[in-house]
């Protein structure tokens, strides 16, 4: 389960919940975006291989504006 904090007059990631085995290896994927004050729009634009894991941060971060592909 991957859960997609944004704020929403800003588009600034605010924060991410995981949960479910290896979410340890995708997680650097929101330091990285946090760190390089990443918006929603950069997170949607960015290419999430298929299939993957980190296919799942991509579609939480589109679910949170209501465009998620796979549900």
């Amino acid at each position: 389960m991957v859960k997609t904090i944004f704020d929403e007059k800003t588009g600034e990631l605010l924060g991410a919940h995981m949960i479910g085995a290896e979410v340890t290896e995708l997680i650097q994927g929101y330091v990285v975006g946090k760190t390089l004050e990443a918006t929603e729009a950069e997170f949607m634009h960015t290419i999430f291989p298929h299939p993957t894991l980190s296919e799942m941060m991509h579609e939480s971060v589109l679910d949170a504006y209501g465009k998620a592909i796979h549900f």
